[in-house]
């Protein structure tokens, strides 16, 4: 005969809650029942093995935090909040298109020869029997080398042309004008280094083609009044082409004519955030258009 077990204390006892019933705030069930506190069984999931499961909800959120958190680190220590919101968030005025995307466009393509040039200079020899052998090398056994030197060469084609419409855009919508006259004369700087740079790296493959090249483009410079040779001299080192011509060109190419390129794209670019953007010739003839309408 099978003896009744005891019965088990009310405190260990488990009885199902009631329908509606609230959890109580000690996490404990309604009604003695005790609450699974096993990672997963509230919410009804299995519980994982291990005792233990990632909230990726909560890792995601952790993600996005350290960004910010970062970003007001640096904040903090440099306090440029105030000039990038006043750079990044400007009005436009209306009427604006993709002809005052040239600008930017000028820049990019700074940035990409700064970027190849940097590659190219780790394997030339800016020495005149040793300049074409370099180039050759890079060419033909570098790796990727021939996508560079052409992304560097098409690349001075490509920024000359650009800042040529740009300037053009700038004078043919007048953004020339008051109060802008200091961001022309920068403009106008720029494009004369830019031809400048172009001149100097054509003469760095030291091939025949390079070679004349140069030799007219500074007997040119030669014929200029008053300066004119003083200015040869410089760019040949000299009276004549002769080995300092070739690492006077590389050094002014390659350091010179970069940094000022760079600064004044600095200034170009404070003045623009500063003074704003002009509108396009249109919207002002319809601006006075409607101003004459009213006065009628």
């Amino acid at each position: 005969m099978r003896l009744p077990s005891p019965p088990l204390p009310k405190a260990l006892r488990r009885t199902p809650p009631r329908p509606g019933a609230r959890p109580s705030r000690d996490g404990a069930r309604p009604n003695g029942a005790v609450e699974d506190l096993r990672p997963g069984a509230r919410d009804g999931r299995p519980p994982s093995k291990g005792g233990s499961q990632i909230d990726r909800q909560r890792l995601k959120e952790q993600a996005t935090e350290v960004p910010v958190s970062v970003a007001g680190w640096l904040d903090e220590r440099s306090g440029a909040s105030p000039f990038v919101r006043g750079f990044m968030y400007r009005k436009v005025p209306r009427g604006t298109n993709w002809f005052y995307t040239l600008g930017s466009a000028t820049m990019f393509a700074f940035l990409a020869q700064a970027v190849t040039g940097v590659f190219l200079a780790m394997y030339y020899n800016p020495a005149p029997q040793d300049a074409y052998e370099s180039i050759s090398h890079i060419t033909n056994e570098v790796f990727l080398g021939e996508l560079v030197r052409a992304m560097h060469r098409w690349g001075a084609t490509v920024m000359v042309i650009l800042i040529f419409l740009h300037m053009a855009r700038t004078f043919f919508f007048g953004a020339y004008k008051y109060p802008r006259e200091l961001n022309w004369v920068i403009g106008v700087v720029l494009l004369v280094l830019t031809l400048a740079m172009a001149l100097t790296g054509y003469l760095l493959p030291f091939d025949q083609r390079g070679f004349w090249a140069t030799v007219v483009a500074v007997n040119i410079n030669a014929s200029g009044p008053i300066v004119g040779p003083y200015l040869a001299d410089f760019l040949r080192g000299g009276s004549e082409f002769n080995a300092t011509t070739l690492s006077r060109f590389y050094s002014i190419h390659m350091l010179l004519i970069p940094v000022l390129i760079a600064a004044l794209i600095g200034a170009h670019l404070y003045l623009v955030a500063k003074l704003g953007t002009t509108a396009p010739p249109w919207m002002k003839a319809e601006k006075a258009k409607a101003l004459s309408r009213e006065e009628v």
